[in-house]
């Protein structure tokens, strides 16, 4: 299992987060964007910069993911791909996405961009705290010890 992350806006806690686990696993990680993110140069770390653009990060990852992979993610679309090629999703708030649970992900999304297209301030995400870093260390290291399990 290879680990792909979706970094244009991936929390920088939730960065040092998944750092740590691959460090520890040695599990190949790959951090995908259109801007530089700081990572430590180690062997199992790499970085590919994109052009700027709508889904250029996303479509790289859907190219090279494959089934098995996991891909970290807060984008909906971007997980129900990977999902559909066979890898593992889950979010920065520790939601491991699944074939039973996008549908109705992708239906919540579709509706507030409606809304939010109607002139209805629907506000964003709660700001990332201690519950939610410690929920997406606790999902990260069950599907990694799982993975492991699996070799």
């Amino acid at each position: 299992m290879n680990i792909w992350v979706d970094a244009d806006a991936c929390p920088k806690a939730i960065r040092d987060i998944i750092v740590r686990a691959a460090t520890r696993t040695g599990r190949s990680t790959t951090f995908v964007a259109n801007h530089v993110i700081p990572l430590p140069k180690l062997p199992h770390l790499a970085f590919i910069q994109v052009s700027t653009g709508f889904d250029v990060a996303d479509n790289e990852i859907v190219r090279r993911a494959q089934p098995g992979d996991l891909v970290i993610t807060q984008d909906i679309p971007l997980a129900a791909e990977v999902i559909e090629k066979g890898c593992l999703a889950m979010n920065p708030r520790g939601e491991q996405l699944t074939r039973q649970n996008i549908g109705a992900r992708l239906n919540i999304r579709d509706f507030m961009d409606t809304m939010r297209a109607s002139g209805v301030q629907t506000g964003g995400p709660s700001a990332l705290g201690s519950r939610e870093k410690m929920a997406f260390a606790n999902t990260l290291d069950r599907l990694l010890a799982k993975a492991g399990k699996r070799r």
